[in-house]
């Protein structure tokens, strides 16, 4: 009997991919990271899933969540800028 997937050891690819998805799907990588994570999750249908799963959510939430903060707390906020200390 084979045992789970589930409790199979990810591979380091399969980590790093997984560990990235977040900084992927929001830009916050370098172009060939980027291209290398494509490339495993072309590659890898079981970190494909997660992604797709996050990518349709992260597309959701733009597409519904759209209601704009109220003019108060956007200016409370400015002023608490303003009024932090910059180093």
């Amino acid at each position: 009997m084979d045992a789970p997937t589930d409790s199979l050891p990810l591979k380091p690819q399969c980590e790093d991919a997984l560990h990235e998805l977040y900084h992927l799907l929001s830009g916050e990588i370098d172009d060939a990271k980027r291209a290398q994570i494509a490339e495993h999750l072309d590659e890898c249908a079981p970190c494909a899933e997660p992604y797709d799963f996050y990518a349709e959510l992260r597309r959701c939430m733009q597409q519904r969540c759209q209601d704009l903060a109220p003019p108060e707390l956007l200016a409370r906020i400015e002023a608490a800028i303003n009024h932090e200390p910059h180093t």
